[in-house]
């Protein structure tokens, strides 16, 4: 009898302890996916500020031959203010498509209005750059996609989830275009 009873403490202590090594388990690996989903927004956010940080370059570059087009310098600076005063990634976000619609005006103006200065090699390293910092931006969003994708199905399977739940795991937001985006935009070469 004596020994009946100390198998069933025995079995139900290896279920416990079974259960606590899952949880431990699980925890360890959706704390490790969650810290990966922010070093990837991180990285957006880095590449963004490069691009910001590109802009006043630009501007001061551009300035002096486009004194009638100060408007557009303004807005540039102020959509750059407001992404370095930005919080959470939808305020970043949100700036940083005010910045690129700012740009794209700038490019087209520099273009249409500034043939020479177009061709200016400074100008044109400046363009250049910024356009590599467009596809890094494009190419870190979709990382950050990805690994909020895998992470937010990771807390969807079972029993994974269950744990998740239990653990306080939430799903993650993911990168969400801003609604203009979905326009095609209007190419003039007139």
């Amino acid at each position: 009898m004596k020994r009946r009873g100390s198998g069933i403490i025995v079995g139900i202590s290896i279920i416990v302890l079974a259960i606590g090594v899952y949880l431990v388990t699980t925890y360890n690996s959706l704390a490790s996916a969650e810290n990966t989903v922010d070093a990837k927004w991180s990285q957006v956010e880095n590449v963004m500020q490069r691009r910001a940080d590109l802009i006043p370059n630009l501007v001061n570059s551009v300035k002096g031959s486009m004194n009638h087009e100060e408007k557009i310098v303004k807005e540039i600076t102020e959509a750059r203010k407001a992404y370095n005063n930005a919080q959470t990634p939808a305020e970043k976000n949100a700036a940083n498509e005010q910045i690129t619609q700012e740009l794209g005006t700038m490019v087209n103006v520099i273009q249409e209005d500034y043939p020479t200065l177009a061709s200016n090699e400074n100008v044109k390293t400046l363009m250049v750059q910024l356009e590599g910092t467009e596809n890094r931006i494009s190419v870190e969003r979709k990382n950050y996609i990805e690994q909020v994708n895998a992470y937010n199905q990771s807390l969807v399977r079972f029993p994974k989830n269950m744990a998740a739940k239990m653990l306080g795991f939430e799903k993650k937001t993911n990168f969400k275009a801003d609604d203009d985006a979905k326009e095609v935009p209007a190419v003039s070469f007139e």
